[in-house]
């Protein structure tokens, strides 16, 4: 295909060719319709693992590699083009979540912006109040992702910060904000929080928590004590759920592109960033990114990641109805399919949103581990919980068993996440694959 492309024809052309076989190849079973024995159909609903890219996104990321190619420090026309195109990209990131272009730092992912976070508050912490001998505080919850909980834990290990890891609710899966405060002190300095969590799709209670932390923090500059920032990963929301800073009132936003049908690299939201919020870069070199992330930047794929926001913005009511009647359905299909003693639903604690888009389930039974059941479907593409926690074979997922799910249930977990595309047909199809797999084990107990 790159062969063609090459041999002639405008960006926008080979963009548009790109773009027609990508939906080709989406809309085709592997090797190709022509084939005269097509493999057995596969279903998909791992999307809160990652997402394909839509046509739309890879057109946006081609056009930039054809004629963006330059330098974006550059003044030629390649180097001009480049700069403009990051910079419609920045507005498009901040239209989607709220804010203002101007806050947004790209950088290479969710880890990377999570990362910067962390590092950002705990040198801020030394810097303002090194003379004090105290020790930085953070609060976390349970429930988070390990590029929230390996670094913090790391901290912990070279004996630089402190730090507090709250216990989600056991009646409603959510990281409360009553546990949350209760938890701070005199040198707690950050508190991070998820949007939703990737397993459950539990969506936590952050506009709360922020009304509860300013007013905090106004009672704590008057005693002199540093202000509590607040973040959130919004990994797993962003696409599924409307969000806005303004209305979440954070201080530090994640976005991660591959989670909304973009390209595999993230950004940072910081409010009033280098003014009203501090950060602090890891890297130093050129001055890209205000100097907060230098490095030249990777023009094809911000593109493509403002592409996936622009879309998120015009179509997110739609997807997001669209996802829920989808799950919805799903779970339905299940309950009347197998008797209620035998499948429980994880992540349906009453009065708690979820993402639209997720069931976490377990099928019941002493040989039914939620790893053994995949590897007997033949049409589902799925996974027991979070894609970095694949190698921990039949291990209960830590966050069930953290929101009170029995271990034994737990170890019997399937997260099914669907997208945008996927059919009711194709959950008809997902449920009778699981039912016959489930079938094959019991058989052979």
């Amino acid at each position: 295909m790159w062969a063609e492309l090459c041999r002639g024809g405008t960006g926008m052309e080979a963009a548009a060719a790109l773009s027609r076989e990508a939906q080709r190849r989406v809309s085709s079973p592997p090797g190709g319709c022509e084939e005269k024995n097509p493999p057995e159909r596969k279903v998909y609903m791992d999307y809160n693992a990652t997402t394909p890219l839509e046509p739309a996104v890879i057109q946006a990321m081609t056009e930039a590699m054809w004629e963006a190619w330059g330098n974006p420090s550059s003044p030629y026309p390649a180097g001009r083009k480049a700069k403009d195109i990051i910079s419609a990209a920045r507005e498009s990131l901040a239209k989607m979540i709220g804010g203002k272009p101007q806050d947004i730092i790209f950088t290479s992912g969710g880890t990377e912006s999570n990362n910067l976070v962390i590092h950002s508050v705990l040198r801020h912490f030394h810097k303002v109040h090194a003379s004090e001998g105290a020790t930085p505080h953070f609060i976390t919850c349970t429930v988070e992702h390990d590029s929230i909980r390996l670094p913090l834990e790391h901290l912990v290990e070279e004996h630089v910060a402190a730090v507090t890891f709250v216990p989600v609710s056991v009646v409603n899966g959510q990281a409360e904000a009553d546990d949350i405060l209760a938890a701070v002190r005199p040198s707690t300095c950050l508190v991070t929080v998820m949007l939703a969590n990737n397993e459950t799709g539990i969506i936590m209670p952050i506009p709360e928590l922020s009304r509860r932390v300013a007013a905090l923090n106004q009672q704590r500059a008057a005693s002199g004590l540093p202000r509590v920032l607040l973040h959130t990963d919004a990994a797993q929301a962003l696409g599924k759920l409307r969000v806005d800073v303004r209305d979440l009132g954070v201080d530090f936003l994640t976005v991660v592109g591959h989670k909304f049908y973009g390209p595999r690299i993230g950004a940072l939201y910081v409010r009033g960033l280098g003014e009203h919020t501090p950060l602090y870069p890891m890297l130093f070199g050129g001055g890209q990114e205000q100097s907060f992330r230098p490095g030249t930047e990777n023009t094809p794929m911000i593109a493509g990641l403002g592409k996936a926001a622009e879309l998120v913005t015009e179509n997110g009511q739609a997807y997001e109805a669209h996802m829920r009647d989808i799950r919805d359905y799903l779970e339905e299909r299940l309950a009347a399919e197998f008797d209620k003693k035998k499948i429980h639903f994880n992540s349906q604690f009453p009065g708690t949103e979820r993402l639209c888009n997720t069931c976490n389930f377990s099928i019941e039974g002493p040989q039914l581990q939620g790893r053994l059941v995949l590897a007997q479907c033949r049409t589902l593409l799925a996974s027991v919980g979070a894609a970095c926690h694949s190698d921990q074979g039949d291990r209960p997922s830590p966050v069930l068993l953290s929101c009170g799910i029995p271990s034994d249930v737990a170890r019997n977990a399937l997260r099914l996440s669907v997208g945008r595309s996927t059919t009711r047909a194709e959950v008809d199809l997902v449920v009778q694959d699981l039912k016959q797999a489930v079938a094959r084990l019991e058989g052979q107990a």
